[in-house]
């Protein structure tokens, strides 16, 4: 290095020492260990606390879900048992109707029966004689396609009658009305059905009237 460039940098370097205060410089407040700790120290309360609070809304939202999956759990209950109540409801108005219906039935079949053996006395209606069978004929073709309907109407809801007759007496399907004596028959058979008995599904919608045998 030459003298030159050397005044020139000794030049600089006591220009920057002027310009710097040495003193101001030293007294600045310097980080120490004891400090640093502190601080440290702060900072891991303040985490434990932010901790203890996420860990907190962490168990309220724990709870929450606990406390709606049983709500949930007693509305799916009281839902069900307000579904069969309702279903039951409508099954015993169902099988009330039904069995309005079936008196209907009865009555029907009852006087399409009579029109079955009715005919005009010769003597008491020689003069209209041609009419009223012909009037009968077609009520009774009537009556039959009633009863056809209301046959069909009781198929579509599950309603069959009772097969009673030559049948032992069932006391869960049939009620003895009227017993006979006839020794060609064992005991207790069905000899005649006076009402027409039904299930309704795999129910008893009525019980057959009948008449049973006794030795």
């Amino acid at each position: 290095m030459s003298d030159t460039q050397k005044k020139t940098l000794l030049g600089e370097f006591q220009a920057y020492l002027e310009q710097t205060d040495l003193a101001q410089a030293l007294s600045a407040e310097q980080p120490d260990l004891s400090t640093l700790l502190s601080e440290m120290a702060g900072l891991r309360s303040e985490v434990k606390a932010e901790s203890r609070h996420f860990k907190t809304t962490l168990d309220t939202l724990s709870d929450t879900q606990t406390t709606l999956q049983t709500d949930n759990k007693a509305l799916a209950d009281e839902l069900a048992i307000h579904s069969e109540r309702l279903q039951q409801m409508r099954s015993e108005t169902l099988r009330t109707v039904l069995l309005d219906i079936v008196d209907i039935y009865d009555r029907l079949t009852v006087g399409f029966g009579v029109l079955q053996n009715y005919h005009p006395v010769s003597s008491l209606f020689s003069h209209s004689k041609k009419q009223d069978v012909r009037f009968i004929k077609s009520f009774k073709e009537g009556q039959f396609m009633t009863l056809k309907r209301f046959e069909q109407l009781l198929q579509r809801h599950n309603v069959h009658a009772i097969d009673c007759i030559g049948k032992l007496l069932d006391p869960r399907t049939m009620s003895a009305v009227e017993i006979d004596h006839d020794p060609k028959l064992d005991n207790g058979i069905v000899i005649e059905e006076l009402r027409k008995g039904f299930f309704f599904e795999s129910n008893v919608l009525r019980l057959a009237e009948v008449k049973v045998n006794k030795l």
